[in-house]
Formats: structure tokens, sequence, C-alpha cells
């Protein structure tokens, strides 16, 4: 039977209790969809009902991570699920574990403001705004931001981390980034800059209806 308060798994071969990178990635991605939907909820239409629920169901999943054990929290088992046919990637709990930490003061912040106290702020949106960046950084690119900060509040490297940022001290030639590259990529920001300019008035005009139906009011 798993025991039930517990921080991460014990894998034959790992000298430390570990997660599986993918599921949390899964996850992640999971929550931040949710949130950007409520986000667009509240800027379009003045809604706040579906972010109240999420930061309700967000601050609970945290707790049950950090406090019980991830192995429990709804999103991370909705993440196994999705990624149950890939091969795990394993990465160390305990930078995990302080990560999920500051996750947990974010949305209580924001619980208690706009939930309990029904009361928008800048506080509010700061908070919002680091947590869909966090989210958005761990289920996109794989980078676990609350994990960077664990190094300077403990003495203890963190171990396993994913794509082994926290071995590697050298990039592989396929990883490094030509001066050509970079010419690149600053002429393809200068193209879309130019674009902006030159048609303006041709992106800004409203798309009419192909087969010209009329639904205009009688």
């Amino acid at each position: 039977m798993r025991k039930i308060i517990k921080f991460g798994e014990d894998v034959a071969g790992f000298d430390i209790p570990v997660l599986n990178e993918r599921e949390i990635r899964a996850s992640a991605g999971i929550l931040f969809l949710v949130a950007f939907i409520s986000l667009m909820m509240i800027l379009f239409k003045g809604d706040f009902s579906l972010i109240k629920y999420f930061l309700t169901v967000f601050l609970i999943d945290l707790i049950i991570r950090v406090f019980v054990n991830p192995a429990f929290a709804p999103s991370l088992i909705i993440g196994r699920w999705i990624v149950r046919n890939q091969t795990p990637e394993y990465v160390g709990a305990k930078q995990k574990k302080f990560a999920w930490s500051i996750g947990i003061g974010l949305a209580v912040v924001m619980f208690v403001f706009l939930v309990i106290v029904n009361a928008t702020s800048p506080i509010t949106g700061i908070a919002c705004l680091i947590c869909l960046i966090f989210l958005f950084f761990e289920s996109a690119f794989g980078i676990c931001l609350g994990c960077k900060f664990y190094s300077m509040f403990n003495k203890e490297k963190a171990q396993y981390c994913p794509g082994e940022v926290c071995d590697r001290a050298s990039k592989q030639d396929i990883q490094r980034t030509s001066a050509f590259q970079g010419l690149i990529l600053l002429a393809f920001i200068a193209s879309i800059v130019l674009m902006v300019f030159l048609f303006k008035g041709v992106f800004n005009v409203a798309p009419h209806n192909l087969f010209g139906t009329n639904h205009s009011a009688r």
C-alpha cells in the first residue's frame, strides 16, 4: 500500500526521492490552460467566477502536493494518466517541493484577496501573472523557475534536474546558437515590426462573410 504522507517516489537507481517530470509538465499545462481561459473571461467579459473556482481548486491541489503526497494531487493524477505511455523522466523531489511551496504562497495571496475579500488589486494581478509565467515555463519548456531559487536558499545542491541542467557545465554542439542564427532572429523580428507598419491598414480591416450571409437584425 502506498504511504499516504510522503513527498516523492523511491525509484531504483536514485538515492533520493524523485518525481516524474513528464506528469508534472502535463499537470502544469492543464492548470495553465484553465488559468488562461479564466483570465480571458475577466478581460473580455468581466466574469470572475471561473478564476475563483480555479484558485480554490489550485490551492487545494498544491496543499495536497506539498503537505500530503504529490501522488494524490488531482492535477498530477490527470497528468500521470495522460502521459502514462511515455518513459518517465525523473527529477529530484526536494526542489519541486520548494517550488510548489512558492506556488502555495502565491495561491494564498490570490485566494484571500479575490475569493475571501472579493476584491481586485495590483497585488492579485501580479501574483496571477507570476503563476501564469511559472506554469507556462514548466509546461512549454520544462523549466521549473521556482526550482531555480532552490540553490539560493539551500546549501544542498539540487539533484536530478530536468535535462540535467544542474550538472551540465557545457553545451553540446547541437545546443549552441551561432552568430548567423542570431542575425536571422533579429532580421525576423525586424520584419515583423516592418510588417506592422506596412500592413496595419490592411490587417485592421474586419473580414467579410465569404458566403455573403446577412445575420443583421431585421
